[in-house]
C-alpha cells in the first residue's frame, strides 16, 4: 500500500517537518552547547532522555509502518571495524565542537557562531571522507564484515521484543536519573 503522497510532494514536506524537528532539538535543549558538554559530563542528562525517547518513538514508529507494509528495512552491511571507528570519531567530534551534526544545525540557525565554524569542519570532514573512501572500503569496511544482519536475526527475539527491551531500559534509566540526583539543569531551571 502506498502513502497518498507523491515523491515530488514528498520531497518538499522535507522542509517543514526539519523545521519541526530543529525546532524540537531547540525546545528540547539539546540544541545547547552546554546541554551537550554537560552530558559528556555526566551532570546534565537532558541529550540522554531526549536520545532515548527519540529511537522509542520513531523505533516503534517505524516498526508499524512495516507491520502495516507501508515501509520495508533498508539493511547495511555491519562492518564492524568501520563502526567503531566511526562511532570513536563521531564521540570524539561531538565532544569537541559540543554539538552532534543535528543539534549543530539547530543552534546554527539560533544564531550560534562557534556552531557554525563547526559545520565547516564537519562538511571538510564529509569531503575528506568522500575522498579516502576508496582507502576506508578496501582497509577499514572490510575488516570484520558481517553482511546485512540485525539483532533479531542473530539472537532469534523479534522486533518487537528488542523495543520492550529497550523500553525496560530506558525506564530504568529514566527511574535512576531521576531518583538519583541526576535531574538535568534545564529541567530544573523550568521547573522554577
Amino acid at each position: 500500500m502506498d502513502f497518498p503522497v507523491s515523491a515530488e510532494l514528498a520531497r518538499w514536506l522535507a522542509i517543514p517537518m526539519g523545521l519541526v524537528f530543529g525546532l524540537l532539538l531547540h525546545r528540547g535543549g539539546v540544541a545547547d552547547y552546554n546541554v551537550i558538554v554537560n552530558q559528556f559530563r555526566l551532570r546534565d542528562f537532558t541529550v540522554l532522555k531526549v536520545m532515548f525517547t527519540a529511537i522509542l518513538v520513531g523505533g516503534v514508529g517505524v516498526l508499524l509502518l512495516r507491520m502495516s507494509g507501508h515501509a520495508e528495512y533498508h539493511i547495511k552491511p555491519a562492518n564492524m571495524l568501520g563502526v567503531v571507528l566511526g562511532a570513536g570519531l563521531f564521540g570524539i567530534g561531538m565532544v569537541l565542537y559540543g554539538y552532534c551534526p543535528g543539534t549543530g544545525v539547530a543552534a546554527m540557525a539560533t544564531g550560534s557562531l562557534h556552531a557554525l565554524v563547526g559545520f565547516l569542519g564537519m562538511l571538510a570532514g564529509g569531503v575528506a571522507y568522500a575522498l579516502s573512501f576508496p582507502w576506508v572500503e578496501s582497509h577499514i569496511q572490510s575488516v570484520g564484515k558481517l553482511g546485512k544482519v540485525r539483532l533479531p536475526e542473530l539472537t532469534g527475539v523479534p522486533d518487537w521484543g528488542w523495543f520492550v527491551i529497550l523500553a525496560g531500559i530506558a525506564a530504568v534509566v529514566f527511574w535512576f536519573i531521576e531518583t538519583r540526583g541526576g535531574r538535568s539543569a534545564a529541567g530544573q531551571e523550568h521547573s522554577q
